[in-house]
């Protein structure tokens, strides 16, 4: 039988990271330049593993090669296969990253082979400093020849839609839709099982190599979303001891938990795995008769064959819930 599994997360050295990835997860390392933990991953040579129970140290793909639908769902294995859907991570910015776009399944698959996916993401952002921003979407019109000439003369941000953030911003991020996390921003992403990154422009920055980082300003022309919206934040309400849902698309549905009060929801109708993703405080999970400690920075995944969940705070804990519809 299946129970809830913490997760061991893969820790990875990207330029615009630090020491150590935020504050709040601890994690002692002799790695330099964390940047990203991913909490929740089986993305080949950058899994995650299980760290608590008899299968403590297994990887998370050797888990769904095993348990299939039990794990993840019966419509999710139909549709996925042996390839775990999502990944989740936590992003510690210490500088700017590159401006990026992703590009969707169809584009995917036709520029990368069969099989290869898109990447639609959301962020919720734990942390900022003060004067924080990033990127998300175009501030004005412009052509794809328009946009080429913007990044060759260096000009590229001029055009994009520039937002300060604080501490609960939400942001969905549909493939298609340019991009960056700048410096000083702390957020949870959740996203397609995909590392298709088209780095569109990246400040002159060398690599860790000492080299120029590659480009990919020309297949990024095909995969970027020209059209301009009025608003390319998430809004919700924040409730306290009520579910909150943030993102519903194909991919995953999202919600947030503030809690001071034991919440029980019913997982007998989803036919699907559950991530618990903590961001703030602690407190226990009870899922099916079976009790797992949950922390600030820390990851549950519950197999999809449970039938209750009951978060319980120790005096107070904000968490993401994200399944398959």
């Amino acid at each position: 039988m299946l129970y809830p599994l913490k997760c061991k997360p893969y820790l990875r050295t990207m330029v615009w990271g630090g020491d150590k990835i935020s504050g709040f997860k601890g994690i002692e390392t002799d790695q330099k330049n964390i940047g990203e933990s991913w909490e929740l991953s089986a993305y080949p040579d950058m899994e995650s593993t299980v760290g608590n129970g008899p299968l403590a140290g297994r990887s998370i793909s050797s888990l769904v090669k095993e348990f299939k639908d039990e794990l993840v769902g019966k419509h999710v294995y139909q549709e996925s296969g042996n390839n775990f859907p999502l990944l989740f991570k936590f992003i510690d910015a210490k500088a700017d990253l590159s401006i990026q776009v992703h590009p969707n399944d169809e584009l995917a698959e036709k520029v990368h082979g069969k099989g290869s996916l898109g990447k639609t993401e959301m962020w919720y952002v734990i942390d900022a400093a003060p004067g924080a921003k990033l990127y998300s979407g175009l501030s004005k019109s412009v052509t794809p020849e328009e946009y080429a000439r913007k990044v060759a003369d260096d000009s590229i941000t001029d055009v994009l839609a520039s937002h300060p953030v604080h501490p609960g911003d939400v942001f969905f991020l549909p493939a298609g839709r340019i991009h960056a996390i700048c410096s000083g921003c702390f957020v949870a992403e959740i996203q397609q099982s995909s590392d298709l990154t088209y780095r569109i422009y990246d400040y002159g920055r060398l690599g860790l190599d000492g080299k120029p980082r590659q480009l990919h300003t020309e297949l990024a022309k095909d995969a970027i979303d020209y059209k301009v919206y009025d608003n390319y934040r998430t809004p919700y309400e924040p409730q306290e001891n009520e579910e909150v849902e943030l993102v519903s698309c194909k991919y995953f549905t999202t919600s947030l938990y503030e809690l001071t009060l034991p919440y029980a929801k019913d997982l007998s109708e989803i036919d699907s795995f559950v991530a618990v993703m903590c961001l703030e405080g602690c407190g226990t999970l009870e899922v099916d008769g079976h009790e797992i400690e949950i922390g600030q920075g820390e990851t549950v995944l519950i197999p999809a064959t449970a039938d209750d969940l009951c978060m319980v705070p120790d005096g107070g804990m904000k968490v993401l819930t994200t399944y398959i519809r």
